[in-house]
């Protein structure tokens, strides 16, 4: 797991967190060192002059203050590289989360992702923070303890170090049967929230048909599902905790009797015997905590497993030499695209010269917005190639491609903040003039004047505060404000009531003016404002041209245009 750790935290963290275990370990050692001096001590003591233990015990008394500074020190850098590595994690699984491809995310990775930078962040830092301490002492100190007792009495040693391959496999025992009970135990966690989620976004659905029982009746077998594979937990972890303790108890009453045989024999004294039963007593707490601790930490071991799998996918290659575009037309070149086992372009070629408006129209799953998200280079080309001024979207370092590009979909998405903060990310260091000039050109004016706040109005998660249109707007201004010479648009006027259309195509004629334009629409005034038209279909573009062309064809094109005008 040690190892799987420091991968995660990459060289960044990896560095200090060594420093860190090394310093816990030393800690460790000194602890077990110290009761070496219970021996002198414990000797004169039951010896015939108990003053000589006085020298003895200032040492110990030394050692504790130094193992006390030792303690102090590793449980702060502990702390410190747990609070500076959750930092430094968010971070690096946030920047590498943003480099995926987008196919990558489907409805369950999202909530995967969504609990892994929650709970799965929050246990790896626990492991530097809490566990990792206690988990090297419980090792350490006890096989520190037991050298003591190898240099003090080899019989006695020995039998002590006899229990350490066994509690060793107890303890692989263990971890073994509980590996498929914890992933059994994290498949259900996950449905069950599933299932709570999914009944509280069908609230209205099910109240509107009264079938709110059968959805709690769903809610409920996956509960049910949860306890079932706690306690099949609970059951596969109870022997190995027993066998463990057994082990320990078992250890100690064994050198009990040997001590006393010993002792009875003459082989060594009664002062003796009390300090190695001493001894291993300090050897048993250490081990009888191991069992707590390892559960905590193979909880903690599996979120690391899933963070190291997200941060081992192979995010989209860089270019080494990266490449400046020449102008702004845009080429689709004999483009296949799968998405895993279907099609959704094959050997598509499109032409889009600068500052010309191109639309693409076609029946739903034609694979018109894969066309946008290839642009934007959300995936990569199976065969072929997107050229933006001629390079291709591959050479292009993403900074370099995302700043010619603006993109307004269809379901806007807006932080929670303010409407001038989420106006600002297309153009962080733009003037305050800009952005309202930004808002102005997008109708958004008119909106911010009748909210509470105005521009500062909160904006809730996700835009939730606002309309569909009025999030449109926001969505356009910040396009403006970016000024990009490459417009993306996909069906932005496809769900808005006529006022909020009227206003949102003012906005995007502002911003289509003088760029070059690909967008995905289906409403007559959107489509017949194009340049240049594409029927897109299966994958292929079986018509193109411009409105008045593909009408007189009287092709598929036309047969949209007829059922769009009846709508």
């Amino acid at each position: 797991m040690i190892r799987t750790l420091l991968r995660v935290l990459g060289q960044q963290y990896a560095g200090p967190m060594r420093r860190t275990i090394a310093l816990m370990t030393a800690t460790a050692v000194v602890e077990g060192l110290l009761y070496a001096l219970l021996v002198p001590v414990l000797r004169a003591l039951f010896g015939g002059s108990p003053a000589d233990a006085r020298p003895w015990l200032v040492a110990f008394g030394a050692g504790v203050a130094a193992y006390a500074v030792l303690r102090y020190f590793s449980d702060l850098s502990g702390m410190r590289v747990g609070t500076t590595m959750l930092r430094g994690m968010y971070h690096r699984l946030g920047d590498h989360l943003a480099r995926l491809p987008i196919g990558w995310y489907d409805a369950a990775r999202v909530g995967e992702v969504s609990v892994m930078a929650g709970r799965g962040l929050l246990q790896a830092m626990g492991v530097a923070a809490h566990l990792l301490a206690p988990f090297i002492a419980a090792l350490i100190t006890p096989l520190t303890i037991v050298a003591v007792m190898l240099a003090f009495d080899l019989r006695m040693g020995l039998a002590a170090l006899a229990a350490a391959p066994v509690v060793a496999l107890t303890g692989v025992w263990t971890a073994r049967a509980m590996a498929a009970t914890d992933a059994e135990r994290h498949e259900r966690d996950h449905q069950a929230g599933a299932r709570v989620i999914e009944y509280l976004q069908a609230q209205p659905i099910l109240r509107a048909g009264g079938r709110t029982a059968e959805r709690f009746g769903l809610l409920d077998d996956a509960l049910r599902q949860v306890q079932r594979a706690s306690r099949r937990t609970t059951l596969a972890a109870l022997p190995g905790a027993i066998g463990l303790t057994l082990t320990v108890q078992a250890m100690f009453t064994a050198l009990l009797v040997l001590g006393t045989h010993l002792a009875l024999g003459g082989g060594i004294g009664a002062a003796e015997v009390l300090t190695i039963l001493v001894l291993a007593a300090r050897c048993a707490d250490p081990l009888l905590s191991l069992a707590d601790i390892g559960g905590r930490l193979r909880g903690a071991r599996a979120e690391i497993d899933r963070l190291d799998a997200v941060l081992r996918t192979e995010p989209l290659p860089q270019p080494a030499e990266p490449r400046e575009p020449r102008g702004h037309g845009l080429e689709f070149d004999a483009v296949t695209f799968r998405h895993g086992d279907r099609t959704v372009l094959s050997g598509l070629s499109l032409s889009v010269p600068e500052g010309r408006r191109v639309a693409i129209v076609g029946p739903s799953g034609a694979g018109k917005s894969t066309l946008l998200q290839l642009v934007a280079r959300f995936y990569d080309v199976d065969e072929g190639a997107v050229r933006v001024g001629g390079a291709d979207v591959r050479a292009i370092g993403t900074e370099t491609l995302m700043s010619r590009i603006a993109v307004v979909f269809q379901d806007v998405y807006l932080f929670a903040g303010t409407i001038e903060e989420n106006i600002r990310l297309g153009r962080p260091d733009a003037t305050d003039a800009e952005v309202r000039a930004a808002a102005t050109a997008a109708r958004l004016d008119e909106v911010v004047e009748r909210l509470p706040g105005g521009r500062h109005a909160d904006v809730g998660e996700g835009g939730a505060l606002l309309s569909g249109g009025e999030r449109q707007r926001v969505s356009i201004a910040r396009a403006l404000l970016k000024d990009a010479p490459i417009v993306l648009l996909d069906e932005v006027t496809s769900a808005l009531d006529p006022i909020n259309e009227a206003a949102v195509h003012q906005g995007i004629e502002r911003l289509m003016a003088g760029r070059t334009v690909v967008m995905v629409a289906h409403r007559l005034r959107t489509v017949q404002r194009a340049d240049h038209i594409a029927f897109l279909e299966g994958g292929h573009i079986v018509e193109q041209g411009s409105h008045d062309t593909l009408l007189h064809q009287g092709g598929r094109y036309t047969d949209f245009w007829t059922a769009s005008a009846r709508e």
